[in-house]
This record gives C-alpha cells, structure tokens and sequence, in this order.
C-alpha cells in the first residue's frame, strides 16, 4: 500500500515537469476532449455513480451527504460547461510581470511557473475531481486525488475519462492520479510525502482541514469551512431580504457557502420575523431562535420552530437548518459575525450605502456581499472557470481557488557578462 502511494508521488513528479512546458494549445485541446468525452459518457458515469448512492444509503448516510454525491444528466452538464470555461480562459503560466532593468544593465522579471504536484484531499463532491484536474491541467500542474470512499466508484470513472483524453493530446497520462486505496492511513502518509507533493488542499468538513492543517509536512490551505451569515439591516428591503435569504438557504444547502445564520436588526425584526418564518415554514427549514426571536414569534405549535443553543451560532448545518437572532446594531451584526463565522461568506441586506461600506470593512471573511446572496462565493460564478478550494486563510490565496491561485513564480535574469563585484 505505502509503496504504491510512493510510486504514484514518483510518477506525478514525473509527469510535472513534462506537462509544465506544455503549450497552451494541446492543453486547451485536451480540455475540450474531457468535456465531450464526459458528456458522450454520462451513461457510464451516472451507472458507477448509483453504486455510490445504493452504498451510502445502505449506510443510512444523511440527505446532505447523498445530495453531495449524486451526479444526474443536469450536474454532468454543468460539469462539462466548467471545463469549457476553464479551456477558453487565457493560460495563466510564462507571464512576465515586475520588470525592470538593472543600474547594472541585467533585465530582471517575474515569470509565472506551475506549481508542480498539488494533492487534494476532498469528500463526497465526485464534480470535485473534474474540477480540480481541469484547474491542475489548465495551469500545467500534475494532480493527486484523493476523494473519500463514499465517491470511489464515480471517481475511478471520471479520472478514467480524464486519462483516456491526455493520452490521445500526446500529454502525459500520470498527470492526473487518483489513490484508489480507500483506508484513511493513507491520509496519514500522504501528508508526510513533502519529497513528491509541491502543495496541499484539503476540502472536507472541519475534521479533515484541522487534520491536515496541523499534521501535514507540505504546504497546505485552509478553507472549505463556512458558517455563513446573512445581516438584515433596519433599511433593507424586505421583500429583496427575503429573496435572498432563501435562495442562500434552500437553493443548495448542502454545500459551504449556503447560509447558517440570520441576524436581524431589532427595528426591523416585528416586520420581517413574519415574512421570514411563513416561508422556512414552507420550505421545511428548521429555525433554531434565540430568546429574543421567540418572544416576538409568541406561542406557536410549529414544529419546525425550536430554541437555539450557543452552539447553533457555530454551526455550519449542511441542512435545511437555519439560526435566528435579533441584534440591535449593525456593529452587533459585525461582532456576532466576526467571533462566530469562519471567515467564509458573510452579507448584508441593507439600502444604507454607509452601513454597506462598513460592514465590507469591518468584516473578515474571504468574500463580503451587498444585497446578494452568499451562494455566489464561487469560482465558476466568480469568473473562474471552477475552483480548487475555497481558502479562508490570509496566505498566498483567499476565496475561491482559481488559475492563478495554482502558481507560483521564478525569477529570470538576463545579462550581458555581468559579474559581481566584491
């Protein structure tokens, strides 16, 4: 098992540096070939797909976990899209930037490089190994993946589909690996395998970034945790607000960037409160409210409306679940945000250009939205193309992971005979 992973790092080392001079052309080529080849073989890949969800559900595994897993005609179509999107994106290596010239005459610039063999560790989401290996490829990076047992058998068939395509663009086939050995030890060795593996991305629950984040040997990013938060100011539009709150909420809430909790201005609380709960209700959310949020509800026999606990201000729910809490200013709104939230997706629903420009200044997260919902932090809506992650760290990468997030840089130097003095 050890020797096979060793093999698989030997080999993806390999293959990086073969595919970072690779041009533009033949990857943009291979690239339209996965996206048809995906889309010709959607039969194929919804077959391996249904072993996956039989086995979850056999496993009594929750509603948020088969949503992240299953494929259908319309998810394989969007999958597709992506990775046409990603081919018609200009190529992010060899750009030259910070030139200059020298006192001493040698020009000098910063060249735009792969980043060689990214890992990513990932759980559930079998779009992630399209999205990823296109990002990989499209930046002239070899990738190693390593998605969760729950996705083993839709994972096998599209990294299949992905290699079939390198071969016939004369591009190398190991540039994109995926560790089939389903024993999570082999985590363990992959974060200490610093000798093959150039940088390291986690996607998973909290469980999963802590682990990596602490153990790992290789460059890691944080990131894929959300408790994401959506303000309703005392000047919002209420109808916008409500809009909003659902499509953050209901639209996909199985995935990070879907909304956790509602804070709510105590001026406007009487007014939307009722709005607010009439359609959770009709959407089957599940309101966890604090004290103040159940005084101005009143009695109510609704069983989806319950008492929140400290800890449903930290949750991210994954679910038709949402949390409620009245505050009275918007730098209650702000504090809340800031000692509760993870740094993910954050929004304010006001019509005060001043309470929007603080709270885009005051908040700490990876993405600030006005009168928009949190579902948007993403890569493929930010323009990207897809995403690798989305970090919430301060280093090297914030948000959604795109292109450019998957490079690094080199020096070049070009002189004429120049020498050092001493």
């Amino acid at each position: 098992m050890e020797n096979n992973l060793i093999q698989i790092g030997k080999s993806s080392k390999s293959a990086s540096r073969r595919l970072a001079t690779a041009d533009a052309t033949t990857i943009d080529t291979a690239l339209k070939n996965i996206a048809n080849s995906i889309s010709d073989r959607a039969v194929e890949i919804i077959e391996a797909n249904q072993t996956d969800i039989n086995a979850a559900m056999n496993l009594n595994s929750d509603d948020h976990v088969i949503d992240r897993l299953l494929l259908n005609k319309d998810r394989i179509h969007k999958m597709c899209q992506g990775v046409l999107s990603i081919s018609k994106l200009p190529s992010p290596i060899g750009i030259e930037y910070e030139s200059k010239v020298l006192d001493n005459g040698i020009k000098l610039s910063q060249r735009s490089v792969p980043l060689g063999v990214i890992g990513v560790i990932y759980e559930s989401r079998p779009n992630v190994t399209v999205d990823i290996s296109a990002l990989c490829l499209k930046s002239n990076n070899a990738v190693i993946l390593r998605g969760g047992k729950e996705s083993i058998n839709s994972n096998i068939c599209l990294t299949g589909i992905i290699r079939d395509c390198l071969l016939t663009t004369d591009l190398p086939e190991l540039s994109v690996q995926l560790i089939t050995e389903t024993d999570r030890k082999m985590i363990d060795k992959l974060l200490k395998m610093d000798e093959y593996i150039d940088f390291l991305i986690p996607r998973g629950g909290s469980e999963l970034v802590k682990k990596v984040s602490t153990e790992s040997l290789i460059p890691t990013v944080v990131g894929g945790i959300g408790v994401c938060h959506t303000f309703v100011d005392e000047t919002a539009d209420l109808n916008m607000a409500n809009k909003i709150i659902l499509n953050a909420k209901t639209q996909r809430p199985s995935v990070c960037n879907a909304l956790d909790t509602v804070l709510i201005h105590s001026q406007t609380a009487p007014k939307f409160l009722p709005i607010l709960l009439e359609n959770f209700s009709d959407q089957k959310v599940e309101m966890r409210c604090d004290t103040r949020t159940l005084s101005i509800i009143g009695n109510t026999q609704n069983p989806l409306i319950k008492k929140a606990s400290e800890a449903d201000f930290r949750t991210e729910f994954l679910s038709l679940t949402a949390a409620i809490k009245i505050v009275d200013s918007l730098e209650d709104a702000i504090e809340h945000i800031n000692e509760n939230g993870f740094g993910h997706s954050e929004a304010i629903i006001t019509d005060d250009l001043s309470s929007a420009k603080k709270f885009v200044d005051e908040i700490d997260a990876s993405a600030v939205f006005v009168n928009a919902s949190t579902r948007f932090n993403d890569g493929g809506e930010f323009g990207l193309g897809a995403e690798v992650a989305i970090s919430t760290g301060k280093t090297h990468a914030r948000g959604p992971m795109g292109l450019k997030s998957l490079t690094s840089y080199k020096w070049v130097a070009v002189g004429s005979g120049q020498i050092r003095p001493d």
